[in-house]
């Protein structure tokens, strides 16, 4: 494969002696630091510019498609954003756009941001090979670079093995699905071929990684601390590592260390967001992604048009039963309160072109930046609240289910709920408790399909069990919790594209109405899971993802065949 993007690569300067001035310069712009503290600065570019939520959100159940009719056969007539969002939103290679959002802008600022930690990474071993000697603060700030390096390195591959490749399924069944390839050298020729390690060998790769930067990481040397992978950062994103490997007691371990033996309400954005009102929309959106609440631990400024995608009277939106599952809809302890909807998202909705197009909030909030203001042009860029309090607390509160410990898990959903309660009037709360959560999501009873009951939709068959066998199951006793836990999880993760992993890893069957009378379903084990890659990688030739040659409305075609160097698990 040929990776045909900006790689950053250590060369040195070529001196000859019958060379003019002009030769004895580096050639281009390549960076070359030569101190800890340029190391550092070299760092801030580690952080991916792109946002794979919008493809994500697309693909999960998360959006629907406004041109597809509703139960009383209501339609409309709506236009994509971009021909993208059509093709992304019914599962097909998306073949229409290389702009921001796309799976090329994905892919290419993951490995952009991968080519700067090995960069980095290299410069210490240089350091090392010539014996140069450190000592005090430049030590602590060579150290500080290593671990954030191996940090950044393991975060774009995570994002890209999920992205691009089916779910991690155990070691034993992920080593015969392919994955994507886990570079850890900077590229010296113009043309390199890369092969696809298969999910097994990328995870351990990230696992390694992971474990190795944690040592070193060191908030000092930070001037924004939740701009880069802080400490606390760093053991959400191990938390959240081992929760998709099943390792549950290590996503206590490293989720503790993030949020204390007990949490606290005090630590979400219950007091900087929730329990605010804005007086403008631009305070609305500038306090969620305020390095200050100190709910967010690691916020990425990434290129975005996803808000102009699904909220300015578009084709796709949060609405219908999306709306009702996630910001439009009834939950266990507000659902007497007299509103629709959680009353913390009074005055914090919007609504997409208009109310029958789908709603947002301002967590999805556009920044613009003016290259020519007369002009009125520049570029969109959206603030990623990627790593937050909130959800390393129900990563834990999951990982207590699978564990055992529902008292514990049940104290964590309900500082998550107690945390959007903190609002300027007093609504009827009821209190969550193991009672309630039993009660509410209990799956044996019937419930009428109305118009703000999520709960039609929240009993899921889950089919985590199949998907990444472990020795921690999903016992009939556990399943109203994590039916809980799902639900305040898609409520808290939406428009952030983590909705479509726990579609993925818990084999969470998905289905598309597409326009007026396409329908197409995602079993568990769909080879559509996992993202084509971009046809600029496949042409410079990498191996393509197994497809589905789409000959039916149920979505259930042809397989073609794999030509690859990896055959793709199917198994049960």
């Amino acid at each position: 494969m040929k990776l045909k993007y900006i790689f950053y690569t250590a060369i040195g300067i070529l001196s000859l002696s019958s060379c003019n001035d002009f030769l004895d310069k580096v050639p281009d712009n390549r960076v070359d630091p030569s101190t800890p503290d340029q190391l550092l600065l070299m760092l801030v570019d580690g952080y991916p510019a792109g946002n794979y939520a919008r493809l994500c959100e697309l693909s999960s159940d998360n959006i629907i498609d406004n041109n597809s009719p509703d139960e009383n056969g209501v339609r409309y007539n709506l236009q994509a954003f971009e021909l993208m969002d059509d093709e992304i939103y019914a599962w097909e290679d998306a073949k229409a756009s290389v702009d921001v959002d796309s799976p090329s802008a994905v892919w290419e600022t993951c490995y952009h941001s991968i080519a700067v930690a090995n960069q980095v990474l290299e410069k210490i071993e240089q350091f090392k090979s010539e014996g140069r000697t450190f000592s005090g603060t430049d030590l602590e700030k060579l150290n500080a670079a290593y671990g954030e390096a191996l940090l950044v390195r393991a975060y774009n591959h995570f994002i890209l093995v999920n992205v691009f490749a089916q779910q991690y399924r155990g070691k034993e069944l992920s080593a015969s699905i392919v994955g994507i390839p886990y570079v850890t050298k900077s590229e010296t020729e113009v043309l390199v071929h890369y092969s696809r390690n298969s999910v097994a060998e990328v995870y351990e790769k990230i696992e390694a990684d992971l474990q190795e930067g944690l040592k070193y990481i060191n908030d000092s040397y930070y001037e924004t601390p939740k701009y880069h992978f802080n400490k606390k950062a760093a053991n959400a994103f191990a938390a959240r590592f081992y929760l998709f490997t099943r390792q549950y007691d290590l996503v206590e371990k490293y989720a503790t260390e993030v949020l204390g033996q007990e949490a606290l309400v005090s630590q979400t954005r219950a007091n900087t967001y929730w329990g605010v009102s804005f007086s403008n929309a631009d305070a609305n959106k500038y306090a969620y992604v305020s390095a200050q609440s100190p709910s967010n631990l690691l916020l990425l400024p990434t290129n975005s048009t996803f808000w102009r995608s699904i909220g300015t009277g578009n084709r796709y939106g949060v609405n219908r039963d999306a709306a009702k599952e996630t910001l439009y809809g009834w939950g266990p302890t507000w659902d007497d309160t007299g509103y629709i909807l959680h009353p913390c998202y009074i005055g914090k909705l919007y609504i997409n072109g208009k109310q029958d197009y789908g709603v947002y909030f301002l967590k999805l909030g556009e920044l613009f930046e003016y290259t020519d203001k007369v002009a009125g042009i520049g570029y969109t860029h959206i603030v990623k609240t990627e790593f937050t309090y909130e959800e390393t607390l129900l990563a834990r509160a999951e990982a207590r289910i699978y564990l055992g410990n529902i008292d514990g898990a049940v104290a964590d959903l309900k500082v998550w709920d107690d945390s959007r309660k903190v609002l300027p009037a007093n609504y009827p709360f009821k209190d969550l408790t193991k009672e309630l959560i039993q009660s509410y999501y209990d799956d044996s009873k019937t419930y009428e399909a109305t118009e703000y009951d999520p709960r039609p939709g929240v009993f899921d068959k889950l089919n985590i069990d199949e998907i990444c066998p472990s020795q921690y199951t999903l016992t009939d006793d556990k399943k109203p919790f994590i039916y809980c836990l799902l639900h305040f999880r898609r409520i808290e993760t939406i428009f952030d594209g983590l909705r479509w992993f726990d579609v993925k890893r818990y084999g969470i069957e998905v289905t598309h109405k597409i326009g007026r009378n396409r329908v197409e379903t995602l079993t568990p084990l769909d080879p559509r899971r996992a993202l084509q890659l971009p046809a600029e990688v496949i042409s410079a030739g990498i191996e393509s993802n197994v497809r589905v040659n789409v000959n039916s409305n149920s979505g259930s075609g042809k397989m073609i065949p794999y030509a690859g160097s990896y055959k793709v698990s199917n198994k049960q």
